[in-house]
C-alpha cells in the first residue's frame, strides 16, 4: 500500500467529529435533567402530595396509599439518581423497570387508557442507559471497593 492512499487526519477533519460529540453530549445531559424534572416534579410529586388524581388512581387498582408512595419516592430516587454520575447509568434502568410495571397496570387496570405514556418514557431511558452503561463499572468498582 502506497503512503499516499492512507488517511491523513488534519486538525480540520477532527474538528466536525469534536462539535459532533459536544452536541450529543449536550443534547443527552438536556434530555437527563428533563427526565429528571418528568419524574420528579410531574409523576413523583402528585403521589407524594396525594393529588386526588393519584389517590384515585391506586384506590381503582386496590393498592391504596401506601404503594402510592412507595412508587413516589421510588421515582423522586430515580430522579435524583438521573443527575448523580456514578448513578447515571442504573437510574434509567431502575426507571424503565418501573415503567414497565406502570405499562402492565395500565392494560391490567385502565384498559390501556394510557400505556403509550410509560412505553413512550422507555425509549429515552434506554438510550441514556446504552451511553451510560460504563457509569455502572464505575458504580460496581465503588460497591466492590467498599465491601
Amino acid at each position: 500500500m502506497s503512503e499516499t492512499t492512507a488517511p491523513v487526519t488534519t486538525a480540520a477533519s477532527v474538528a466536525p467529529a469534536a462539535g459532533r460529540a459536544r452536541a450529543a453530549r449536550i443534547a443527552l445531559r438536556t434530555l437527563t435533567v428533563l427526565l429528571a424534572l418528568f419524574y420528579g416534579v410531574a409523576s413523583a410529586l402528585p403521589k407524594l402530595i396525594a393529588h386526588p388524581s393519584a389517590v384515585e388512581s391506586f384506590d381503582t387498582i386496590g393498592w391504596g396509599s401506601a404503594a402510592m408512595y412507595i412508587i413516589g419516592v421510588l421515582e423522586l430516587a430515580g430522579a435524583i439518581a438521573l443527575l448523580v454520575p456514578v448513578l447515571s447509568g442504573v437510574a434509567p434502568i431502575a426507571l424503565g423497570a418501573l415503567m414497565a410495571g406502570a405499562f402492565v397496570v395500565q392494560m391490567s387496570y385502565f384498559d390501556g387508557e394510557n400505556a403509550a405514556t410509560p412505553l413512550i418514557l422507555i425509549v429515552p431511558l434506554a438510550l441514556l442507559a446504552w451511553t451510560r452503561r460504563r457509569s455502572n463499572a464505575d458504580l460496581v468498582r465503588l460497591v466492590r471497593r467498599r465491601a
